[in-house]
């Protein structure tokens, strides 16, 4: 079952056609979200990100699109589907239909899909993970390239070249070459007690959990946070380097080419980020 537009039907019901501005431009937003135990986690976060990246690229904001009404349709449809202890959300957001590059309306219709998750709280997983340079196409560093639109054709090239290439996940480059993210995820390198992620200015996806981690960071004594560029030379010399999503929290590399990497920087921060899910779970109750 998926909700569309606040009516919940089946999943195989053809409620999207062909002149769907998400299917024929990419003219669609999404959010992906965990649920536990019937609470959307960073719900807040996630709100704001959808409402401002809406407004960027000049979608109509419904007057029903409050916090609270979105919140209820998740809800509603993970009750529906079995799921509402733990679960995997996404949230799309589309044009409606209509024109050709110049919309003939900027009204917007959603859908909402969910599926179970195996674990409620971010568990760290350790085995191999190995990663490499996706080099056949760039990021472009604007502003688009930090939203979540459904224009994702450079993230399916990269995962049909680490699967044709056994790899687990690619690192992307923007076009001045600094690495600015995985295919699935912000990215965190660590050298010493310096733990650098890419600015949003070099193309990366605002990412929740990586605004998580960066408020964590900055109030931990030991280590020293820098939003900066990161050269793919820093790849090898760097202690480690671990991917940041919604959904997995946060996934460590433990290969690059002949270097291999640890994980004590990110058990450190997986504990951290749970006590931050927690504590927001407290405050909703």
């Amino acid at each position: 079952m998926v909700n569309f537009n606040g009516e919940i039907i089946e999943d195989d019901v053809l409620f999207l056609n062909q002149e769907n501005r998400g299917l024929r431009y990419g003219d669609a937003l999404f959010e992906t979200i965990r649920l536990v135990n019937n609470e959307v986690l960073l719900w807040e976060e996630h709100y704001l990100r959808l409402m401002a990246s809406m407004r960027i690229i000049r979608m109509e904001i419904p007057m029903e699109f409050t916090l609270e009404y979105l919140e209820e349709q998740i809800k509603k449809l993970a009750v529906q589907n079995k799921c509402n202890d733990k679960a995997r959300v996404r949230l799309t957001i589309y044009r409606n239909s209509g024109g050709l590059y110049l919309p003939k309306t900027n009204t917007v219709s959603f859908v909402i899909e969910t599926s179970p998750l195996d674990a409620p709280y971010y568990i760290l997983n350790t085995e191999k993970y190995e990663v490499e340079l996706f080099k056949d196409f760039y990021v472009n560093a604007d502003m688009l390239s930090n939203l979540k639109t459904n224009n994702r054709i450079l993230n399916v090239v990269g995962s049909v070249f680490a699967k044709e290439n056994d790899y687990d996940n690619c690192l992307l480059i923007n076009n001045s070459k600094n690495v600015v993210e995985g295919l699935n995820g912000n990215i965190f390198l660590v050298k010493g007690n310096i733990i650098k992620t890419p600015p949003l200015q070099d193309g990366c996806v605002n990412g929740i959990i990586r605004k998580q981690l960066i408020n964590i960071l900055k109030k931990l004594e030991g280590y020293v946070l820098e939003e900066t560029s990161i050269s793919t030379f820093e790849l090898q010399k760097a202690d480690e380097l671990f991917f940041t999503n919604s959904i997995k929290g946060i996934k460590p590399v433990t290969k690059y080419r002949k270097k291999q990497y640890t994980a004590v920087v990110a058990k450190e921060l997986v504990g951290k980020l749970n006590a931050v899910i927690r504590l927001q779970k407290r405050d909703l109750v």
